[in-house]
């Protein structure tokens, strides 16, 4: 599945605690990453210095929904249901 236009869902909705550059503390949950840019694609996509965390996430029918709207319901509630 390829990554939606304009969405930017898995960049914004769940937290990153490891560190992004723009961004050392890693991320909280429904929070922008600074490395989305204004079409809300990863900046940092193909490079080394992107996260694990992002590279090993994979775009999927389950996650992304139909909608922006339904891919940040779904990783929201996914970081809800993991938060420690």
């Amino acid at each position: 599945m390829l990554c939606r236009s304009q969405c930017g869902a898995c960049c914004t909705a769940p937290s990153i605690s490891s560190p992004i550059p723009g961004m050392p503390q890693g991320k909280p949950a429904n929070t922008p990453c600074v490395q989305l840019d204004e079409t809300l694609r990863c900046k940092l996509f193909g490079s080394p210095l992107r996260p694990a965390v992002c590279a090993g996430l994979q775009p999927s029918a389950e996650m992304c929904g139909a909608t922006r709207d339904e891919a940040m319901i779904y990783l929201l509630n996914l970081e809800a249901d993991t938060a420690p």
